[in-house]
């Protein structure tokens, strides 16, 4: 078997048992890249000669000082930095910006023994839940490349999806890095503030944007969990690692006792096919002997919230830009700055005592329910030529992250949340389950999703063979089982 086609856990096996070294991973991906990339641009920026050198030094090292992903090869988001490689945050301000310093999460990463070898696309400047930009155009879905792999972390999702990555970072603020995870049918994990520490930039504390993981299935997402998070006195919310691995938790696959389920969070609109998905789903969780009861939190006020603070964070991180560099900036960029500009301090406060109170529902939700269970995207993937969704279910929206709700509303709580892969339309478009937990509970998180996929018959194809079936059809139908 191809090397790309292996779990990423079975791929460390091989490294750890050195059947395989990292630098048959990297020219692994390489010849995927090579074979793939050009259909849908998910991957714009190699640092291949970067990644050997670093896999050189790593094969210098004795097995157990080579950290948990013994040499794995991963994807970074061109978000943040990393020394030595073109980084341009999707905008043409920086498309020759060289990174001269690697942000503290690629430096984790690579203690860990991860090798950096791309970087992941991006919407400019991470806004806009459609990957496209200036310096390097569309990414495309590779489930249809009609459509849109959603954003901001559409690069890391599609590589993932095509056998181009094992592991990949991603970002989410609202909803960055479960839209993607759900357009494109794989993983991603949006963690509790502070789990991943980050370079501070900004807004020293704030809690709103985090980084986390994205893989193929949960017990990848995991390991790549672990070898994310931590404390690091630059930043000023990180928290210490637990005692415990993220990854022992999600082997032991527990079944929840009781589970809340959600078609849209009370924040409607939701498509049809979204809507009997979610239904369909409560009724084999059921089957399998959990609790389900249909409830949500009252997150009635999080989209207004939401585009306060929102706004006010990308006038602190970007007025330099608007004032300097306006010109070159996507009407949305220039949209959420002139309105972030616009703020009283009033506004402020009360979005800040707004949030509070979101925090509270949801944090005493949870006294009654181990899960959260709703849509991750309201809508299946739409056309990449979208700059966003314009509308669902009859509902028109006035601007491009109205449609976004469902998932920036859990962002606003804090709590830890995931896409999982659920099934897909009768077009063969992916359909993503969100599933939500109490602040800094990943441990009971990532269990109860590595028990609902086990259990749940949610008939996923293996996506890179989907996928290559694909490519090799085009304008077919894919059959229920495609051969490679």
């Amino acid at each position: 078997m191809e090397l790309y086609k292996l779990s990423a856990l079975d791929t460390i096996e091989k490294l750890k048992s050195k059947e395989i070294s990292p630098l048959d991973c990297i020219d692994s991906l390489i010849d995927r890249i090579q074979k793939i990339d050009n259909n849908i641009n998910a991957l714009p920026t190699l640092c291949i000669e970067r990644a050997k050198d670093h896999a050189k030094k790593i094969m210098e090292k004795e097995i157990n000082q080579r950290g948990i992903l013994y040499g794995l090869p991963i994807t970074i988001k061109d978000l943040i930095d990393v020394s030595g490689v073109r980084c341009t945050s999707g905008s043409p301000i920086f498309k020759n910006r060289i990174a001269e310093k690697s942000d503290l999460l690629v430096e984790k990463i690579e203690s860990e023994g991860g090798i950096i070898y791309a970087m992941s696309n991006t919407p400019e400047f991470g806004a806009g839940a459609n990957t496209f930009n200036e310096v390097f155009g569309k990414t495309l879905n590779p489930w249809d490349t009609s459509k849109s792999v959603a954003g901001s972390s559409g690069g890391a999702a599609a590589a993932l999806v095509t056998g181009m990555a094992w592991l990949a970072h991603g970002s989410d603020f609202g909803g960055s890095l479960r839209n993607p995870a759900s357009f494109c049918s794989v993983v991603g994990l949006r963690p509790s503030p502070g789990r991943v520490a980050s370079t501070a930039s900004g807004i020293i504390d704030q809690t709103l944007g985090v980084n986390g993981p994205m893989a193929r299935n949960i017990l990848d997402l995991a390991l790549f969990f672990d070898a994310m998070i931590g404390e690091n006195y630059k930043d000023p919310v990180s928290l210490p690692k637990p005692k415990e691995t993220f990854l022992s938790h999600a082997k032991e696959k527990r079944k929840p006792l009781k589970v809340a389920i959600s078609k849209d969070l009370g924040l409607p609109p939701v498509d049809r096919i979204i809507r009997e998905k979610i239904t369909s789903i409560g009724v084999d969780l059921e089957k399998n002997g959990i609790i389900v009861e249909e409830a949500h939190p009252d997150l009635s006020k999080a989209p207004l919230i939401n585009q306060t603070l929102r706004a006010y964070s990308f006038y602190v991180n970007l007025k330099s830009q608007y004032i300097n560099n306006r010109g070159s900036l996507k009407p949305e960029v220039i949209w959420n700055i002139e309105k972030g500009r616009s703020l009283s301090i009033d506004d402020l406060q009360k979005a800040q005592n707004g949030r509070v109170e979101l925090y509270n529902n949801m944090q005493n939700f949870f006294d009654d329910y181990d899960l959260l269970l709703c849509p991750t995207t309201i809508v299946p993937p739409f056309p990449v030529d979208e700059r966003y969704l314009k509308n669902c279910d009859g509902i028109e929206f006035s601007n491009y992250v109205e449609w976004l709700n469902i998932v920036s509303a859990i962002t606003l709580t804090s709590s830890p949340a995931l896409s999982l892969p659920c099934g897909f339309t009768d077009k063969g478009l992916p359909i993503g389950l969100q599933i939500v937990a109490r602040y800094r509970n990943e441990g009971n998180l990532l269990s109860g999703a590595a028990f609902i996929e086990e259990n749940i018959n949610f008939q996923n194809p293996i996506p890179i063979v989907q996928f290559c079936w694909a490519i090799k059809h085009p304008g077919s139908s894919v059959p229920e089982n495609p051969s490679p």
